[in-house]
């Protein structure tokens, strides 16, 4: 009939956050369920907040889609308070891929094992300065790069002359959820520059390598999410290389 979960993220660094998933089944709707859910993942996340001894703040966080009419009267009815939009983009492969080489002196390859932990480091880096982002622990790392969906092969990291990672770019391919979508797909997972190497188009030739190759696989189309209010420019850089929104979600919160 209906699921949630409640997570407390590691990485508390400057914030402690407890995160909100769940759903109700369209048949058990309008039963008053979501609402009770909401408030037991509510309670929950407010313990989990209380089991934290670091002194910063603390946000219940939650994420909506748009079309979710329901979902989302039922969070502002608690509540909660938009806090940030995100807009689904999606390139498809009927027009072309521009070509935009790396600057001299960079190199680009598939991600190295051996690598796993400077990418880790590079990661934290890159999204220091995003909103709501916390340091990636080293388990967290891990776990996400043996998920099952981890495309290797259509990802791609950008190594700098000095031999630093200077950029990444980390792709999977979730057949379930081309029926729903009625495409297949790749989503590009995570999109990464870090501080010392930003503003030399190395995004942007990263994207185009990727592209090139999940358009090799014989997918329909690249599909990913990015902050409405990026400070890195991040939906004027999409839109360069052929993405164009498909859907608007938004991140909800509330702030302890």
């Amino acid at each position: 009939m209906a699921f949630g979960s409640v997570a407390l993220l590691p990485g508390q660094e400057t914030l402690v956050r407890s995160v909100l998933f769940g759903a109700v089944h369209p048949e058990w709707r309008e039963m008053t369920i979501g609402r009770q859910l909401l408030h037991w993942q509510e309670q929950r996340a407010l313990q989990q907040l209380a089991q934290s001894d670091k002194p910063l703040p603390g946000w219940i966080l939650g994420f909506i889609d748009d079309e979710a009419i329901p979902a989302n009267h039922l969070f502002n009815r608690a509540g909660f308070r938009t806090a940030r939009y995100y807009f689904e983009l999606r390139r498809r492969f009927d027009e072309p891929i521009p070509n935009v080489p790396l600057p001299e002196g960079f190199s680009i390859a598939n991600p190295n094992p051996n690598r796993r932990e400077e990418l880790r480091l590079a990661h934290n880096d890159a999204f220091r300065d995003h909103w709501s982002s916390q340091p990636t622990t080293e388990e967290q790392w891990e776990r996400f790069a043996r998920r099952s969906v981890s495309r290797p092969d259509l990802s791609f990291v950008v190594t700098a002359p000095n031999g630093e990672v200077a950029g990444y770019i980390l792709t999977e391919v979730n057949k379930d959820d081309w029926p729903g979508q009625g495409f297949s797909s790749a989503y590009i997972d995570l999109v990464g520059v870090t501080r010392a190497w930003r503003h030399r188009g190395i995004a942007q030739a990263m994207l185009v390598e990727a592209l090139r190759a999940i358009k090799a696989e014989g997918l329909d189309s690249a599909v990913l999410d990015v902050d409405s209010d990026s400070l890195t420019g991040a939906l004027t850089l999409y839109e360069g290389v052929g993405f164009r929104q498909s859907g608007r979600s938004r991140g909800v919160h509330k702030v302890f």
